[in-house]
């Protein structure tokens, strides 16, 4: 059975909400060339004879579209970003994606038009599942059934992998956050992941998961995330998706429909969510293990809170701003809603996007459905009244969405902000205590 508190905190199931559409970005018109100037602390010159050969042999392999878009990133700076862990480019990942073998059944060619074209615009990210083509229905089952021997679970089982609706949103949200903020290291990820040993290492700073080492590494251990440490100030973790998420990527490689995932975004996607479940999901069903949750769908805001730390490598604290009761019912907020579109408004203008989870509730109050977007930006409406620009993973529209003030604000239960957005209005619980005490909370029920 699931507790009504919990089930606020899950934000994975399909929403559908009024939005006005924002208007559609630039699309890359101009002819394909090598551009040779700089424009401000950005790099948009190929310096070297080592990143033309690069850049020319990637255009040489690439459609007319992907050109297009190669040539946009590189005018925009994005192409030789190295905001990446291991300080490589976005043009060297690329390159290692197109040029290295990838792991079996992936098109080398298909994950260089994917990551270009999601890095030119994160906004085809999605968290859609494809169905499973009759041609790899039998290898999905078998993969899903494993060992098990009883008959009826088999049947369960065999028939568990036609996913309806995803609940990845939280995943899909970091995706975005990543692709869109840090290109060289979503380039990193997308090249490691997509290799034959489909996994990708990070050195994050223990200080970003805990502001004591002991519990940092308390963290670690209770996420199960296989990691390596030799001092008290870092640790070498290793990100990968579940096993079962090749097959997922293969058939949408060779079968993807429109509105579905990439293949890309299934690595992605399927990582984020091994990470957050204690590694413990599975690509095949959207269903999930682990220690912290009830639930067997999506994660819920302390494991949130935890993968977008490791990912990002930075100090993120979860900010709960609904106040529910413990039948999940909406009775009041932790702070005014003044306050909360100043911290909301306070990281936007830092550079930070914010993650929000936001609920939607019935008559009686009462929390039935909730759902993680990315709120990237604000504006002013002509009548003065604030909108947010927000990315939704599960809306089927690849484009920004703008909610106003009014709608959105009373509806945001939590918000990833940092630290140092809410110190002076909020007392907000450390991550590493909110886990210990739905630890203990678990283990005594």
């Amino acid at each position: 059975m699931i507790d009504s508190v919990n089930c606020v905190k899950q934000y994975n199931y399909n929403t559908t909400v009024p939005a006005v559409k924002a208007n559609l970005p630039m699309t890359a018109q101009s002819s394909v060339s090598i551009p040779v100037k700089s424009r401000g602390n950005l790099r948009t010159e190929l310096s070297s004879s080592d990143e033309i050969k690069k850049y020319t042999e990637l255009l040489s392999i690439s459609d007319r579209n992907t050109k297009k878009q190669l040539e946009m990133l590189l005018k925009s700076g994005i192409l030789l970003n190295n905001n990446s862990n291991d300080h490589s480019t976005v043009l060297e990942n690329l390159y290692k994606i197109a040029k290295t073998p990838r792991a079996e059944g992936l098109s080398a060619t298909g994950l260089l038009k994917d990551v270009v074209s999601t890095l030119f615009y994160p906004h085809v990210i999605t968290q859609q599942f494809g169905d499973i083509p009759d041609n790899y229905r039998l290898k999905a089952i078998r993969a899903n059934v494993g060992t098990e021997s009883n008959l009826i679970k088999q049947y369960v089982l065999a028939n568990d992998v036609d996913v309806e609706h995803s609940g990845v949103c939280v995943a899909a949200s970091i995706e975005f956050n990543l692709a869109q903020k840090l290109p060289a290291e979503f380039a990193r990820f997308a090249e490691g992941l997509s290799s034959p040993k489909m996994s990708v290492s990070k050195n994050i700073q223990l200080k970003n998961l805990a502001d004591n080492t002991l519990d940092a590494i308390w963290l670690l251990n209770a996420f199960e995330i296989p990691y390596e440490t030799d001092n008290f100030n870092n640790a070498k973790l290793t990100f990968a998706p579940d096993k079962n998420a090749l097959i997922r990527a293969q058939i949408q490689t060779n079968y993807r429909d429109p509105l579905e995932r990439s293949p890309l975004d299934v690595l992605m996607q399927s990582t984020f969510m091994q990470v957050g479940s204690q590694q413990a999901y599975n690509s095949l069903t959207d269903r999930r293990g682990g220690k912290f949750n009830v639930n067997d769908k999506g994660l819920i805001e302390f494991e949130k809170t935890f993968t977008e730390s490791v990912v990002s490598d930075k100090n993120i604290l979860s900010v709960t701003y609904q106040t529910l009761d413990d039948n999940g019912r909406l009775i009041g907020y932790e702070t005014d809603l003044a306050t909360t579109k100043k911290h909301l408004l306070t990281a936007l203008d830092m550079g930070e996007n914010v993650i929000i989870g936001y609920t939607q509730v019935d008559q009686n109050n009462i929390v039935i459905n909730g759902h993680e977007i990315t709120i990237m930006g604000y504006k002013y409406a002509p009548d003065g009244k604030l909108v947010f620009i927000c990315n939704d993973t599960d809306d089927d529209v690849s484009r920004p969405i703008e909610y106003t003030e009014d709608y959105l604000l009373p509806k945001i239960h939590h918000a990833a902000l940092p630290q140092c957005v809410v110190a002076n209005d909020l007392n907000v619980t450390p991550n590493w205590v909110e886990g210990l005490n739905i630890y203990k909370e678990r283990r005594a029920a």
